[in-house]
């Protein structure tokens, strides 16, 4: 039996990076909130340590699963900094989920620890209970609720647990589009690595560089708002300027006292609408990033000509955090509009065909990644896990994509949106492109639905910008005289507004379902 290595002994608990990088005077602020609430650095540190010491002394298994859905509050995320110091696997979830998607979580997961909200506490208890989990908290945006009241009596010091690199630090579970959403399991390592490459890549300044400031304006239970942003700000010892719930008007008031905002396209859309936002409220900004979803093109130019700043736009998963970026430093390169930019430091990426080949320069095909960032499975799917690897241990992603000649990287759409007309292969986010540009059309989704004859074809579903009157005929008339005719729609609606998840991303499974009978011709 091989000797474990004196690396591999070391603690590595993604906490204790964390924590090593808060600054020197803890009496510093390191949130505050729009109400004018302030945590120090200290603070942090102390009400982690009281939270982790209440899970402690439950004493729970090893690995055992902390699963939480509540409100934003930085106590919740003082909650996961808690889980992740006692030794523990956090488990955020959607607070939009309801009764039956909490069920099949609380049932998948098993975890030994439940945190609702009180207002939630009586249908979400009898579902943990049922379930065999043996505790149940309440936590409130206003810093009440019985977890807070438990952990007001324990100590707040705490040593943090030993943990290994390939140790699990979180479950994500994915947003279940196609099939039951399925556990991404992150470890310390997944979690941190990635943090490191992008405090570097990101120029994320520590405060003897001039502090940066982030405006955490997402939720939290996703990778964005939890991962990117919150471990970006607390690795470089960076304040946040706390926002329970996206304000544009609240955002552009704290824009001239920040340096970094993170949003997805529609916080920059509805940033666009706000007259304030002008170039004296970004004066001091450095970096606005934008992810999760993908940016129009026109409201990438929009933000530049309105501000003068260049969207860095940027490309990751729930299964391995992130991925690509745009590049920051200007000897990088310059930040493309409607790419996803190159593979971040340590990120293995290339672009196969269907039949395993990878593929020339622009051509289209499925992405797929190696790296330390790249998840350790699909939590008790271990056929699932099998299927999305290669037997050369690159991750398939599901999205599709092309490289251009320069190395940057287009996100092109998901394998599962991809449309087989008649036998040819139709990607929707080509025509979305050009209707997006027609005059009028605020913003598009095509998808596939079953047709006898062809087998699928496309279906087109747009908004139309304020005021604008659009024509379904006209639009696929405009279509015909640009694509290739397997490529055109054959269907058009025009609807008041798309449907979107909580990360903003356009939910084409609800647009499959609702579009999927009708005549095509």
């Amino acid at each position: 039996m091989q000797k474990p290595t004196e690396t591999s002994k070391k603690n590595r608990n993604l906490y204790l990076a964390l924590r090593a990088a808060f600054p020197e005077k803890l009496s510093d602020i390191a949130v505050e909130t729009e109400d004018g609430l302030c945590y120090s650095w200290l603070d942090l540190d102390r009400a982690s340590a009281m939270l982790a010491n209440l899970l402690a002394s439950l004493l729970l298994p090893d690995g055992a699963r902390i699963a939480v859905q509540v409100d934003k509050s930085v106590e919740a995320m003082l909650l996961y900094l808690a889980t992740l110091r006692a030794g523990f696997v956090y488990l955020p979830l959607n607070v939009a989920y309801q009764s039956a998607e909490i069920e099949y979580f609380i049932g998948n997961a098993e975890p030994s620890v439940v945190v609702c909200t009180s207002k939630n506490f009586g249908w979400v208890s009898q579902l943990a209970f049922k379930a065999g989990t043996q505790n149940v908290f309440t936590l409130n945006a206003d810093r009440t609720g019985s977890l807070l009241d438990r952990a007001a009596c324990c100590a707040d010091q705490h040593p943090v647990a030993h943990r290994l690199d390939d140790d699990l630090a979180a479950i994500i579970y994915t947003s279940g589009t196609t099939g039951r959403s399925k556990g991404a399991m992150l470890t310390h390592a997944n979690l941190l690595s990635n943090a490191e490459v992008l405090r570097d890549y990101w120029g994320w300044r520590r405060p003897q560089e001039g502090a940066d400031v982030l405006i955490h304006a997402l939720p939290i239970f996703h990778v964005h708002g939890l991962f990117v942003a919150i471990h970006g700000a607390l690795l470089s010892g960076s304040k946040m300027l706390w926002l329970s719930r996206f304000d544009p008007a609240w955002v552009i008031e704290r824009l001239p006292r920040a340096t970094v905002f993170m949003g997805v396209p529609t916080l920059y859309v509805r940033l666009l609408a706000e007259p304030g936002l002008d170039r004296a409220a970004v004066r001091n900004m450095r970096l606005f990033i934008a992810g999760s979803a993908p940016l129009l093109i026109e409201t990438f130019t929009q933000w530049q000509e309105r501000t003068g700043h260049t969207i860095l736009e940027r490309y990751g998963m729930s299964e391995t955090v992130m991925l690509t970026s745009n590049p920051y430093f200007g000897e990088q390169g310059n930040r493309r509009g409607g790419t996803v930019g190159f593979p971040l430091p340590g990120v293995s990426l290339r672009i196969r065909d269907q039949e395993g080949r990878e593929v020339v320069v622009d051509e289209i095909g499925g992405i797929e990644v190696k790296g330390a960032g790249v998840f350790k499975g699909y939590w008790r799917m271990p056929e699932k896990t099998a299927e999305d690897f290669t037997n050369d241990g690159y991750f398939r992603t599901g999205d599709v994509g092309r490289i251009d000649e320069a190395g940057y990287v287009t996100i092109v759409g998901r394998s599962k949106d991809l449309i087989i007309s008649g036998g040819y292969n139709v990607y929707p986010a080509e025509i979305e492109g050009y209707i997006n540009e027609m005059p009028g059309v605020a913003e598009s989704a095509v998808v596939g639905v079953e047709d006898s004859d062809f087998g699928e074809v496309g279906v087109a579903v747009l908004t139309a910008r304020p005021g604008v009157v659009l024509d379904p005929a006209a639009i696929i008339a405009s279509l015909k005289a640009t694509l290739a005719n397997f490529k055109i729609p054959k269907r058009c609606y025009v609807v008041d507004e798309l449907p979107r998840n909580a990360m903003g991303k356009v939910q084409k499974n609800l647009l499959r379902a609702q579009y999927r009978t009708g005549p095509f011709r």
